[in-house]
C-alpha cells in the first residue's frame, strides 16, 4: 500500500487573521484593565479629596465657626458686665464677667487649636490665622485698658468709674468687634468654599463611578463582540461550508481568515478534503475498472462452469464405454488372457471408475448455486434424515451410530444440504477409527445464523491442516489406502458459502478424539432467537 505524504502547511492568514484567539482576549482585556486602573485611580484620588473637604467641613470649620461665637458670646457678656459693674459696683455683675472670661478664654484656646488644623496654606487660611491673632490682640487691648482698669479704679472712684473710663470702652471695643467680624466673615466664607469643594467631590465621584460602570459594560460588550465576530461567525462560516461539503458540493473550499486557530483548521480540513476528493475520483476510476473487470470475470466464469459442465457430461459417455468394452474383453477372452494381461484390465476397469467418480463429483461441483439451488425454508430434520438413508450400507457394514440435537428450519436448498450433511457424515464413516463410529450432530443458534457442528470419534486431523483440507483435489492420505476423490471438502465449503454461511474445523480436544466440522447456516426470515 503506498504510503501518503504528510498534507503540507496552510498559508499564513494575513492582517487581523494573523492575531491568535488569545491574543484578541489579551488585547480586550489589557485594554478593559488599564481603563479599569485609571479609573479606580481616579476613584481613590476623588474619594481621598472628598474626605479632606468633608473633614475640613465638619472637623475643623464648623467648630470655629461655634468657636468663634462663642467669644463674641463672651466678649458681649464681659462688657455689658463689666460697664454695669462700673457704674453699679455690684459684686455680681464682677462675677458675671469673670464667667463669661473663662469661657472666652476656653472658646479661644479650642479656635486657637481649630485654626492651626485648617488644611492647606491658601489665603484664606492664612487669613483666619491672621484674624485669630488680631481678635487675641484686640481682646486683651480691651481686657488691659477697659476691664482690668476699671476693676482696679472701682475701689478708689466707685460710681464715677464708668464716667471715667467710658470714652476708653467704645474704641477698644469697637476694635474687639471688628476683629470679630472679620473672622466670622472668612470663617463663612471658608465654610462656603469647602461645601463646594465637597460637593464638586461628591459630582466627581458620582461620575467616576459612572465611567467604572461604563468601563464593565464596555469589556462586557468588547468580549461579547469578540466571541461574536471572532469565535461564533467564523465557526458558523466553517460549519455552513463542512455542511456544504457533505451535502455533495465537494468542489466547495473551506476557509476562514480569523482567527489564526481557525484559519489553520480550516486550512489543514480543507487540504484534506482536497486530497480526499482526489483519493476518492482516484478510487471511483478503479472501482469503475474493478466493476468492469468482476462483469468480465462472471462471465469467464459462467463460461468456465458451462464448459467443466459439458466436458464433464461429455466425458461420461467415452469412460462408460471404455469400462465396458474393457470388462467384455475380460469376459470373452478371458480364457485367452493371462494373469498379467487380465491384470491390465483390471487396472483401467479401476481407472476409468475413479474418473467417472472423479467427473460426477465435478458435475456436482460446477452444480451448486448454478442448478436448481433456489433456496427455501427446509427442514435440517428432513434433510439429515434423507443423508442418512443415502448412506444406510455404509452405516450398516461399520456399525455406525448417528446421533443428533432437535434440528431447526434453515433457509437453504434441500438438495445440497442433503449433499452437505451426506460428504461430512461420509467421511467419518470413511476415516473411522479402531472403533464403531460415532457421528453427532448439535446445533445453536448465534444472532440471525444456526451454528451446527458434525463431530466422529475418528483418527481426526491436524489443525495445521485446517485451511488445506477444503481445497479442491487435496488429500492427506494415500489413495490406496482411503478411497476418494479431494473434492468433497471443497463442495461443502462451496455449499455452506453459497448459504452465506461459514465451515471451519474445530480445534482438537485431547480427551475426546476425532474430527469436529462446524458451519453456520442463515435462519428463516423473522425467525428471532429466543432467550
Amino acid at each position: 500500500m503506498t504510503e501518503l505524504a504528510p498534507l503540507p502547511p496552510p498559508a499564513p492568514p494575513k492582517g487581523v487573521g494573523r492575531l491568535r484567539l488569545g491574543r484578541w482576549f489579551l488585547i480586550a482585556g489589557a485594554l478593559s484593565a488599564l481603563i479599569f486602573v485609571l479609573a479606580a485611580g481616579l476613584t481613590v484620588l476623588t474619594v481621598n479629596i472628598t474626605r479632606l473637604a468633608r473633614e475640613a467641613v465638619i472637623d475643623s470649620i464648623d467648630p470655629a465657626v461655634l468657636r468663634t461665637l462663642e467669644v463674641s458670646t463672651s466678649l458681649t457678656t464681659q462688657e455689658t458686665a463689666i460697664r454695669t459693674y462700673a457704674r453699679t459696683n455690684d459684686p455680681q455683675f464682677l462675677q458675671d464677667y469673670r464667667v463669661a472670661l473663662a469661657r472666652e478664654t476656653a472658646a479661644m484656646a479650642q479656635l486657637d487649636t481649630l485654626i492651626a488644623r485648617l488644611p492647606g496654606e491658601s489665603s484664606r487660611v492664612a487669613l483666619a490665622r491672621e484674624n485669630l491673632a488680631r481678635l487675641k490682640e484686640t481682646s486683651a487691648a480691651w481686657h488691659r485698658d477697659y476691664a482690668d482698669a476699671v476693676i482696679a479704679a472701682v475701689p478708689e472712684l466707685k460710681t464715677q468709674t464708668a464716667s471715667a473710663y467710658v470714652n476708653v470702652n467704645a474704641p477698644r471695643f469697637r476694635n474687639v468687634q471688628d476683629a470679630l467680624s472679620a473672622q466670622q466673615a472668612n470663617l463663612t466664607d471658608l465654610h462656603d468654599r469647602a461645601s463646594r469643594w465637597l460637593e464638586q467631590g461628591w459630582t466627581a465621584l458620582y461620575y467616576v463611578l459612572g465611567v467604572l460602570g461604563l468601563v464593565f459594560v464596555g469589556t462586557a460588550v468588547a468580549f461579547t463582540l469578540i466571541v461574536r465576530y471572532i469565535v461564533l461567525r467564523p465557526i458558523s462560516q466553517l460549519t455552513g461550508q463542512v455542511r456544504a461539503v457533505a451535502l455533495g458540493d465537494f468542489d466547495r473550499p473551506l476557509m476562514v481568515t480569523r482567527p489564526a486557530e481557525l484559519a489553520e483548521l480550516s486550512g489543514r480540513v480543507d487540504a484534506m478534503r482536497g486530497r480526499i476528493v482526489r483519493e476518492w475520483r482516484r478510487s471511483a476510476d478503479a472501482k469503475q475498472q474493478l466493476s468492469d473487470q468482476a462483469v468480465e470475470l462472471r462471465r469467464s466464469n459462467a463460461e468456465l462452469e458451462q464448459f467443466a459442465y459439458v466436458a464433464s457430461h461429455d466425458l461420461q459417455e467415452p469412460l462408460r464405454k471404455v469400462a465396458s468394452f474393457t470388462r467384455m474383453l475380460e469376459q470373452r477372452y478371458s480364457d485367452q488372457l493371462d494373469e498379467r494381461a487380465r491384470q491390465y484390465i483390471a487396472f483401467a476397469v479401476d481407472g476409468a471408475k475413479r474418473m467417472q467418480l472423479l467427473i460426477n463429483d465435478l458435475l456436482d461441483l460446477s452444480r451448486v448455486g448454478r442448478v436448481g439451488g433456489e433456496k427455501a425454508a427446509t427442514d435440517v430434520g428432513v434433510v439429515l434424515e434423507t443423508a442418512v438413508g443415502n448412506l444406510s450400507a455404509q452405516i450398516e457394514d461399520t456399525g455406525a451410530t448417528v446421533t443428533h440435537d432437535p434440528l431447526p428450519e434453515v433457509f437453504g436448498n434441500r438438495v445440497l444440504l442433503t449433499q452437505l450433511f451426506q460428504n461430512l457424515i461420509g467421511n467419518a464413516l470413511k476415516f473411522h477409527s479402531d472403533r464403531p463410529p460415532k457421528v453427532g450432530i448439535t446445533v445453536g443458534r448465534q444472532g440471525d445464523m444456526w451454528e451446527f457442528a458434525c463431530a466422529d470419534n475418528g483418527i481426526g486431523i491436524d489443525t495445521k491442516y485446517s485451511d488445506r483440507i477444503f481445497l479442491i483435489f487435496q488429500r492427506l492420505h494415500p489413495r490406496d489406502v482411503y478411497p476418494g476423490t479431494g473434492i468433497g471438502l471443497a463442495l461443502c465449503r462451496k455449499i455452506v458459502e453459497y448459504h452465506g454461511g461459514k465451515i471451519w474445523l474445530d480445534d482438537a480436544d485431547p480427551e475426546h478424539p476425532g474430527t469436529t466440522f462446524r458451519f453456520t447456516l442463515p435462519a428463516l426470515p423473522g425467525d428471532e432467537p429466543h432467550d
